[in-house]
């Protein structure tokens, strides 16, 4: 079971560096860049959850079998980057969300063998899925997709919810992994279908504009705009 759990650690950094790979060729990076943003992609959200679970040394320094995972990802693309670049605008979503369901996955796993409580495993698999891509969106200039009104980390929370709460009956492991993937990966591709998104608040409210407002007085620099207006209306006339 355990040599599972490490396949789909492997299938979640390929496919979330080849998410940063597609992402680089859009915003017309050079191979130095696509590297940068397959590799924080790939192990940026692991990464950040092992240092805040204080494991030394992180997962990709003590085995670097994830940074030639890296490489030979981003060398494949270069090879194949026509093929990359003709790929429809909904792959990155789509392999975002297969990403973000298997590492999800890989951080609830890995903080409840560290001995964490229930709660902390599913903010460590929401972290694991979520960081890398916020972290490869900023580098590239865009607004990262957990800030879009999309479900997103909360897709991630349901599915570490899923895992905590099976591995706690004692569920069989590939069952538990199923079962998580399955809700994580199920959450995202609906929202990205029928753009479901959780409900927006907002404290500041405008009022819409009424007839009234033509009443108001105008300021010095309006006044000498609208007299500029009506003088060039005038020599049109003439």
């Amino acid at each position: 079971m355990s040599g599972i759990v490490v396949w789909l650690d492997m299938v979640g950094v390929i496919v979330f560096a080849l998410s940063g790979v597609v992402l680089a060729c859009r915003s017309r990076m050079d191979p130095f860049g696509m590297l940068v943003l397959a590799a924080v992609t790939g192990i940026g959200g692991g990464t950040l959850r092992d240092l805040v679970l204080g494991v030394r040394p992180v997962f990709w320094v003590a085995d670097p079998t994830y940074l030639w995972v890296i490489f030979a990802t981003v060398g494949v693309s270069l090879v194949g980057f026509h093929y990359i670049h003709r790929l429809s605008r909904g792959f990155l979503p789509i392999a975002d969300a297969f990403g973000l369901a298997l590492f999800t996955v890989i951080g609830a796993h890995k903080a409840l063998l560290l001995g964490t409580s229930g709660v902390v495993a599913v903010l460590m698999g929401m972290m694991t899925g979520v960081a890398g891509g916020m972290i490869r969106d900023v580098l590239a200039q865009r607004v990262p997709m957990v800030l879009r009104e999309e479900i997103y980390a909360t897709a991630a929370m349901a599915g570490g919810t899923v895992y905590v709460l099976l591995d706690a009956l004692q569920a069989p492991l590939i069952l538990t992994i199923a079962a998580s993937l399955s809700v994580t990966l199920g959450l995202r591709i609906a929202a990205i279908h029928w753009h479901l998104a959780l409900p927006v608040f907002a404290w500041v409210s405008v009022a819409p504009k009424t007839d009234d407002d033509a009443t108001v007085p105008l300021s010095t620099s309006q006044k000498a705009k609208e007299r500029v207006r009506m003088i060039r209306r005038e020599r049109n006339r003439r």
